[in-house]
C-alpha cells in the first residue's frame, strides 16, 4: 500500500497525468443559471470529503492520506477538509496550499510520486510543503470584472486596476490572495512581463511551469513558447485549458501561469 493524494479539482491536474500517478480529484461543484445565464461554484461539504478521505485511506491500507486544495481565502472547502480530516486523527494531513490552479496540481504530482516510491505520510506531506513552498503563481486577465463579482478580489483593488493597468491586469497569488504584479497594457508586454519574473526566479535552475487558459489557446502557446526559449535547460511548460471551476472567476481570456522552481542552496 502507499500513501494517498488527493485533490480537488481547482488543481486543474490532466486526466492523464491524475491517472498515471494515481492521484484522487474530487469535483467542485459548477451551477448553470439559466435564467440569467452565469455560472456559480462551491466548496465541498466535510461530509463529502470525510467520505472520500476513508476511502482513500482504505485504499492506503491505512498508510495516510494527503489533501491539497485551494487557498481557503477563495474557498470553504478548506475550513471543510479540517473538519473532515479530523474523523481520522493523525492519518489526514490537509495543508492549507495558499494558492490556486496547478501549483496546487505541481504539488500533489511530486507527492504522489514519493508516495508511490514508498515514502512515509510524513514525508509525502513534506515534498507537497516543500514544492508549495517554491511555486508562484500569477495570473493575467481582460478584466476584474469577474473576479470582483465573486468576491475574490476587492472593489479597491479592482478600481486601482483599472486605473494602472487599462483593465488588463497581472495578478499575483500572494498569502493566498490575488495582488496587483504589473503595470503592462499590452498582452505582449504582459507576457514579456511575466517571462521575466519567471527567468530571474529560476537562477538558472530549470523549472515546472503550466499555463491555463480560459478559451485562449493561442494566447497560452504564446506564453509558452515565450518560455520555452528563454528558461534553463530541461526545463519543461506544460499548457491546459483552465477547468471550469477557475474559468467562472476569470472570465473568457484569462491565462493562468504556475511555476515550481528549484531549491536554492
Amino acid at each position: 500500500m502507499a500513501v494517498r493524494v488527493v485533490v480537488d479539482s481547482s488543481a486543474g491536474l490532466p486526466a492523464d497525468i491524475a491517472s498515471e500517478l494515481d492521484i484522487t480529484v474530487l469535483p467542485l461543484h459548477v451551477m448553470e443559471h439559466v435564467e440569467d445565464d452565469e455560472v456559480s461554484t462551491s466548496g465541498l461539504s466535510a461530509l463529502e470529503l470525510a467520505a472520500a478521505y476513508g476511502r482513500q485511506l482504505e485504499r492506503s491500507g491505512d498508510d495516510g492520506v494527503v489533501a491539497l486544495h485551494l487557498s481557503k481565502h477563495f474557498s470553504s472547502t478548506w475550513s471543510a477538509a479540517v473538519s473532515a480530516s479530523g474523523v481520522f486523527p493523525g492519518n489526514v494531513r490537509v495543508l492549507e496550499t495558499s494558492t490556486v490552479g496547478m501549483a496546487v496540481g505541481a504539488a500533489a504530482m511530486a507527492a504522489a510520486t514519493v508516495a508511490r516510491e514508498g515514502a512515509s505520510l510524513d514525508e509525502v506531506e513534506a515534498m507537497a510543503s516543500s514544492t508549495l513552498k517554491r511555486s508562484e503563481t500569477w495570473c493575467y486577465l481582460h478584466q476584474l470584472d469577474w473576479l470582483r463579482k465573486s468576491g475574490r478580489i476587492s472593489t479597491g483593488t479592482a478600481v486601482l486596476s483599472a486605473a494602472l493597468l487599462a483593465t488588463k491586469p497581472i495578478l499575483r497569488m500572494h498569502n493566498g490572495k490575488l495582488e496587483l504584479a504589473g503595470k503592462t497594457r499590452t498582452q505582449t508586454k504582459a507576457f514579456s512581463k511575466l517571462t521575466e519574473l519567471v527567468l530571474e526566479r529560476a537562477d538558472s535552475q530549470p523549472v515546472f511551469a503550466a499555463v491555463q487558459h480560459a478559451d485562449a489557446e493561442e494566447s497560452a502557446q504564446q506564453l509558452a513558447g515565450m518560455l520555452d526559449e528563454v528558461l534553463p535547460r530541461h526545463s519543461r511548460v506544460l499548457v491546459e485549458p483552465m477547468v471550469d471551476v477557475l474559468a467562472a472567476h476569470t472570465g473568457p481570456g484569462a491565462i493562468g501561469l504556475s511555476v515550481v522552481f528549484g531549491s536554492r542552496t
